[in-house]
């Protein structure tokens, strides 16, 4: 199909896109937006500048990293989305919520008026101690649950105390991931390509396996996808078929949990700037290259991306499940 094709799906993401168009407009979307033009004009943001389009420069840290040491530090929206009450009372549960897309998803789901827990890797506790206070100067309830998930164990523990802290729970965005870039398969591991199905692709089964005892009607759950579900980058391909496997399951349990009234939906972005590039994600000496190639000509922020998890978790989209949202810059699918 082409990017073209008028389906069911492209209808339906672009009226979830319109929706979170809607909110980023709004009078009340961010803490920072200047006022309209004295003739009462919107104010709008060229995306070609909104951000940097200025090469990164070269960065490598451990994995998993840590954004607040990356550089730039990546936008989260901490300074600029302002809510409008749109989650208020929710129960959410956030996995890699403590940097990146996660980070930014929690912030504006807090901002929204829901309470939030966050999972990450142990070893991003100074990056997770930031969400925590931002939740909780939201005026919510924050809940922090460090853990590694590649184990059932790990899964269903960070559920079940999620559940238990935020008094039961209606929302849940799996979106921790692993990535590792190599140039050539013989390269990859059989202890890499492990390590990034049980952390990309189990999790998502596990998390959700957990919690649907636990979701009410009308509660969402919303995966973190990728651009290379669709078009697969020849350095990432075990990450890609993950980010593939991920898709799939989307749509399935979309189909089976209609019967349950709980929705299930996925964000695809592009190149965003979060730690998984600085931590592995971007072959040695390649970095600068990152998000050039884009129709806009720079990366995503995870800022950018926050309104799309609100808009697919919000009430008033109960018709989106099964749908894909995009977040690309112009250049992937869908």
């Amino acid at each position: 199909m082409s990017e073209q094709t008028l389906s069911r799906r492209t209808v339906l993401g672009g009226a979830v896109l319109g929706a979170a168009a809607a909110t980023l407009t709004g009078p009340a979307t961010a803490q920072s937006a200047p006022a309209g033009a004295a003739d009462g004009a919107p104010h709008l943001s060229d995306p070609r500048s909104k951000y940097t389009s200025e090469p990164f420069p070269e960065q490598k840290q451990p994995w998993p990293g840590l954004q607040s040491q990356m550089t730039p530090v990546p936008d989260c929206g901490e300074t600029s989305y302002r809510g409008s009450g749109r989650l208020a009372g929710r129960r959410a549960l956030v996995t890699g919520g403590d940097s990146g897309i996660g980070r930014a998803a929690a912030i504006a789901f807090a901002r929204e008026g829901a309470d939030v827990a966050i999972n990450y890797h142990p070893d991003e506790e100074p990056d997770a101690q930031d969400v925590v206070r931002l939740i909780q100067e939201a005026g919510r309830k924050a809940v922090a649950l460090p853990a590694d998930i590649r184990t059932l164990e790990a899964c269903e523990g960070v559920v079940h105390r999620a559940v238990e802290a935020l008094g039961g729970l209606d929302l849940l965005v799996n979106n921790a991931a692993y990535q590792q870039s190599k140039e050539d398969i013989l390269e990859i591991s059989d202890e890499q390509f492990v390590r990034t199905y049980e952390t990309n692709v189990f999790h998502v089964f596990r998390f959700s396996k957990a919690a649907i005892p636990s979701l009410p009607p009308g509660a969402s759950i919303i995966n973190t996808i990728s651009v290379n579900s669709y078009d697969p980058g020849e350095e990432l391909i075990d990450y890609a078929s993950t980010k593939a496997a991920i898709l799939n399951l989307t749509k399935g349990m979309a189909k089976q949990l209609a019967k349950r009234g709980i929705r299930v939906n996925a964000v695809a972005p592009g190149p965003v700037w979060t730690p998984l590039q600085v931590a592995g994600g971007q072959i040695e000496g390649t970095m600068g290259e990152f998000g050039q190639d884009t129709p806009l000509g720079r990366a995503g922020q995870p800022a950018e991306l926050a309104s799309l998890y609100v808009t697919l978790a919000a009430d008033d989209a109960s018709f989106s499940t099964g749908t894909v949202v995009g977040a690309h810059g112009g250049k992937g699918s869908p």
